[in-house]
């Protein structure tokens, strides 16, 4: 009697096969590596979760004193608490995954060895549980910033924080894109893990972290924001407190860029996972 398979696993010889609608079916598979990422990072931990408001609360702490108190940055009229705190939510969730994708194939070779399954997967669920990381640090956020308005604050919303959504997005997209570049260049490379923590604080100073983009000159605006970060935090900000700048163009420069990378990165990835383990 002829078996008839549920499923067959054909090599790709094309490059601009991303299959999509492989990791759609895989769903439940992403939904258990989410599960398995946000039980794992905190575990065996005196804090458990309360580590997502720890980190960016005593990093707002630092920056206002090193950065407000000392070395007198202006943050747009806006309280110096809230001001570090609007950039440093955005950020971490970028760089976290980033440099969390950037560890696909070394970090899951074992798995990668013993069972297929779609490899993209992996960073996807890598970006989807820093979401909820990320959640919790908004709310956090929030709560401090109806605090201020309460307290007679010049801080207000405007209609720039309902594109909130778009702007997670974005940042997610373009961290899993640069994520998953340096992931399939490691497996050749490994130096390049040492460099991508050093990186990634170096790209922060080039975004609008500490200081005000609206304090610059405008030669040194716009080499800022041609980052792609940069007009997500100012947007972020001037969403949720009304200050800094709307810079739009560079916006849809930064959209522009985050779809290239994704675009090569997946390509990379795709590319890389044939023969990865004979090099990991």
């Amino acid at each position: 009697m002829e078996k008839k398979w549920t499923a067959v696993i054909e090599p790709s010889n094309n490059l601009m096969d991303l299959k999509l609608k492989e990791v759609w079916r895989y769903k439940d598979l992403i939904w258990l590596f989410v599960q398995r990422d946000f039980k794992t990072r905190y575990k065996q931990t005196l804090l458990g979760p309360l580590w997502f408001i720890v980190q960016p609360l005593f990093t707002t702490i630092v920056q206002t004193f090193v950065f407000g108190n000392l070395a007198g940055l202006p943050t747009d009229g806006v309280p110096q608490f809230l001001f570090y705190m609007a950039g440093n939510v955005p950020w971490l969730y970028f760089s976290t995954c980033l440099t969390s994708t950037s560890n696909t194939f070394v970090g899951n070779a074992g798995v990668f060895g013993k069972v297929y399954f779609p490899r993209l997967t992996t960073p996807i669920a890598t970006v989807i549980s820093s979401v909820l990381n990320f959640l919790i640090q908004f709310v956090m956020f929030l709560g401090f910033t109806i605090y201020f308005m309460l307290r007679g604050s010049t801080v207000h919303i405007t209609w720039v924080a309902a594109l909130t959504p778009l702007l997670i997005l974005e940042m997610a997209m373009l961290g899993m894109g640069f994520g998953i570049i340096v992931s399939s260049l490691t497996t050749k490379y490994r130096d390049l893990q040492v460099l991508v923590g050093f990186g990634v604080s170096l790209w922060m100073y080039a975004t609008p972290i500490i200081y005000a983009a609206s304090s610059l000159s405008p030669k040194m605006y716009t080499a800022i924001m041609l980052n792609p970060m940069s007009p997500i935090v100012e947007l972020m900000r001037y969403g949720w407190l009304g200050s800094g700048t709307t810079p739009w163009v560079f916006w849809g420069l930064s959209w522009i860029v985050t779809f290239i990378v994704l675009f090569l990165g997946i390509i990379m990835f795709n590319k890389v996972e044939k023969t990865f383990m004979d090099t990991v």
